[in-house]
């Protein structure tokens, strides 16, 4: 039998158990992958926690983004699909379409392909990076052309890749993280600037950097009580984009700071990309160039075997990393 990820009960990375696990076969509209990797992402974190917007049903797999070859389609799918690699674009039910195993169905709408060029482990470190940042940045954000975008968390694979999305598009991105650590390489990655916010005072730091401007666009995935401060260094009629809540604590709105700037808070997901088939389409479309030509470049930072899957996920949970932890699941026939 395949080998898969399930956990019983909720908790951290020690919940995880490598284990026999039973793979359906695809129904309508879906695949069957043989997998070969599998990007960890914060979101898997959180859902074995008990802390994700969709709660486990006990026992239940994980694992969002993979990367493998089709071996089924479900009745009515394209068989010209078998034998062919594909990503898998993150937006589905991880109790209905657990992808980190071995063998994995997955909707066949999440399929994305991938330029020959990548590895199956760095393709695993695209599609929730690039399209999450794609749809708040290019999408709704519209970045343009000497538009300052404040990154936080920059040195997360979402935050990597909006780096680059900022910069493809003429931006200025200016990276923040805790502390100086990881200064010298997120410039190295392509930050225009960077502000360790522990050290430094963050708006005084970017009315310097934008001559008094403030950040058009501020892209957030830790929400709680710092927003207040994100506020204070947007420009006038700004949007702040909060794509996520790893500091687990309550978020206040802004509001004073709102009603002086005009200033737009927004919650944002990648499935209001992954929700729209067009635009979801035009997405990978864009992504697939860029990666291509080199201009995106998938950043991992360590890869692990399935045996050590608890591992993988406590040096996730450990920020020590700067890019994408993946788990290689095969190597590619």
């Amino acid at each position: 039998m395949p080998k898969g990820i399930r956990f019983h009960k909720l908790g951290g990375p020690e919940v995880l158990e490598v284990q026999d696990v039973t793979v359906r076969e695809p129904g309508t509209g879906e695949v069957a992958l043989r997998v070969e990797a599998v990007g960890l992402n914060r979101a898997e974190s959180m859902y074995y926690h008990g802390h994700y917007m969709e709660q486990p049903e006990l026992p239940s797999g994980l694992g969002y983004e993979a990367v493998g070859v089709v071996t089924a389609v479900g009745p009515d799918g394209d068989k010209a699909l078998i034998g062919k690699r594909f990503g898998t674009v993150p937006g589905f039910s991880m109790n209905r379409f657990p992808a980190l195993a071995e063998e994995a169905v997955v909707p066949a709408n999440s399929l994305a392909a991938l330029p020959e060029s990548l590895s199956s482990v760095e393709g695993a470190a695209v599609w929730m990076q690039y399209m999450t940042a794609y749809g708040a940045l290019v999408y709704f954000g519209k970045v343009k052309k000497n538009d300052f975008v404040i990154i936080t968390a920059a040195s997360s694979s979402v935050g990597l890749a909006a780096i680059q999305i900022v910069k493809a598009e003429g931006g200025k991105a200016i990276a923040t993280t805790r502390t100086s650590a990881k200064k010298d390489e997120l410039l190295a990655l392509g930050a225009d600037y960077v502000i360790a916010t522990n050290e430094e005072d963050l708006p005084a730091r970017v009315q310097e950097i934008t001559g008094g401007k403030g950040a058009r666009i501020i892209f957030d995935p830790v929400g709680g009580p710092y927003v207040e401060t994100l506020a204070q260094a947007a420009a006038n009629e700004g949007i702040l984009f909060q794509y996520g809540w790893l500091s687990l604590q309550p978020t206040p709105f802004p509001l004073f700071t709102a009603l002086g700037k005009g200033l737009s808070v927004t919650g944002y997901t990648l499935h209001q990309i992954s929700a729209r088939a067009e635009v979801l389409e035009q997405a990978k479309g864009y992504i697939f160039d860029r990666l291509a030509d080199g201009r995106f470049k998938p950043k991992v930072a360590k890869t692990f075997p399935l045996a050590q899957t608890q591992e993988a996920y406590h040096f996730l949970e450990s920020n020590q990393q700067v890019g994408k932890v993946v788990i290689e699941v095969s190597q590619r026939s």
